[in-house]
């Protein structure tokens, strides 16, 4: 998915090919892309395409600036990373799919646009967006207050971060309520993240315990993450709850999921002040009214991660 080096590619491949793990591709919030190794298969992608039905709605239509009407594109900087936010079904040749997929194409249609995608690492879009190079983002990117000092957010579900193990690893107990409870653990999380900035700013929580200070080791590669987990290298994982849970969910992984630990709002990302917005709230809303936004996340098994009205730049959830 990224625009890495063939060099960095094969080795990562060469790495996660070395256990018989389900390297799921990285998800937004979290990672960025992975290698699927021998003997394992990716996810393969749901048949059923309520995309297809959308048609362009002229009212929301309108609502774009007049020289994005004219030209008809938009250019989405997109992160290509696990299941079910978005990943490669069927190798990096052949298109993505995944519920990020499906929601930007159907607001897309919705516009009466076509979307130029770029796949992009997680943690590169976000800045790119200030200086033009794409109109929007999309990565299962997380609405938090730091973030909206510099970004422009238009919600479409609500996800989060959570845990995850490895199979028979029972010293964390069934969830995570606290991070005190990672205290001398290591932790596995991705670049660029909600995750890793949680887990940095709050470090402290272990002294003031009186407790050894867990460590934090920042992968860019979702593989990379799990093959760590799996060779003992870190003890958990911090990572998206839709993205964890789903990875729980293949025998392959050997991963068990420890339930959620904070909600986030996540939305479309825009450079701050950008004239799409209000577009795209309509757009969601009316992809939520005419029941397609239902059935987009019924097909990749995130429906308790609804929301029932896109909204522009709420706060973070407390």
């Amino acid at each position: 998915m990224n625009p890495r080096p063939i060099r960095t590619r094969l080795r990562v491949a060469a790495t996660v090919a070395l256990l018989p793990v389900l390297a799921l591709t990285a998800c937004g919030s979290g990672a960025t892309s992975g290698t699927t190794p021998a003997g394992a298969q990716a996810s393969p992608a749901p048949t059923d395409d309520p995309v297809a039905a959308v048609r362009k709605v002229d009212s929301v239509a309108a609502l774009l600036p007049a020289d994005v009407r004219t030209a008809g594109t938009l250019r989405v900087g997109s992160s290509i990373g696990s299941p079910p936010g978005a990943y490669y079904p069927n190798g990096q040749d052949k298109p993505p799919a995944g519920q990020d997929i499906d929601l930007a194409d159907a607001v897309a249609r919705v516009l009466g646009v076509k979307l130029e995608r770029q796949d992009a690492s997680f943690e590169t879009i976000l800045p790119a967006l200030g200086s033009g190079k794409y109109d929007f983002g999309t990565g299962n990117f997380g609405v938090t207050t730091e973030r909206l000092r510099t970004i422009d957010f238009v919600t479409y579900i609500n996800d989060g971060q959570g845990f995850a193990v490895k199979t028979g690893n029972t010293a964390l107990g069934k969830k995570v309520t606290g991070l005190t409870q990672l205290c001398g653990l290591t932790i596995g999380t991705g670049a660029g993240t909600t995750f890793a900035a949680t887990l940095t700013a709050r470090k402290g929580v272990c002294a003031r315990a009186g407790k050894k200070p867990y460590d934090v080791k920042v992968y860019s590669e979702n593989a990379a993450t799990l093959t760590a987990l799996q060779q003992g290298r870190i003890d958990v994982i911090m990572s998206t709850i839709n993205g964890l849970r789903h990875q729980a969910a293949q025998p392959a992984s050997r991963t068990t999921f420890l339930g959620e630990f904070h909600r986030l709002d996540v939305g479309f990302a825009f450079k701050k002040g950008s004239p799409l917005t209000k577009a795209f709230q309509a757009a969601v809303r009316e992809l939520i009214k005419d029941g397609t936004y239902a059935r987009i996340l019924k097909k990749w098994g995130t429906s308790a991660s609804a929301i029932d009205a896109s909204r522009i730049n709420p706060p973070e959830h407390t």
